[in-house]
C-alpha cells in the first residue's frame, strides 16, 4: 500500500482577488472525502468561495485556522491518496 499527497491550494477566484479569510471548514483532519467534496468555505473581497477536494482520499493535514486570512495559491491542506 503506498500513498502519496495532494494539495488543496486557495484558487484565484476572479479579477483583482489576491487573498482570502478562510471562514468554515467542513471537513477535519482523518476525514474520507471523494474528488468534489466542499472542504472549506473562503471569504473573498466579493463572495464565498467553496474549495472543494481535488482527489478523493483523507484529509492528512491542515494549514491554515479558521479566520486566517492567506494569499491565493496558498497550501489550504493536504489530501492522503491512497492505493493498493
Amino acid at each position: 500500500m503506498t500513498a502519496r499527497a495532494t494539495r488543496v491550494n486557495l484558487p484565484k477566484s476572479g479579477m483583482g482577488i489576491e487573498e482570502g479569510t478562510v471562514a468554515r471548514w467542513l471537513k477535519t483532519v482523518g476525514d474520507r472525502v471523494h474528488q468534489g467534496d466542499v472542504l472549506v468555505e473562503v471569504e473573498t473581497a466579493k463572495a464565498v468561495q467553496e474549495v472543494a477536494a481535488p482527489t478523493s482520499g483523507i484529509v492528512a493535514e491542515i494549514f491554515v485556522k479558521e479566520g486566517e486570512t492567506i494569499p491565493v495559491n496558498t497550501t489550504l491542506a493536504t489530501i492522503a491518496e491512497i492505493d493498493g
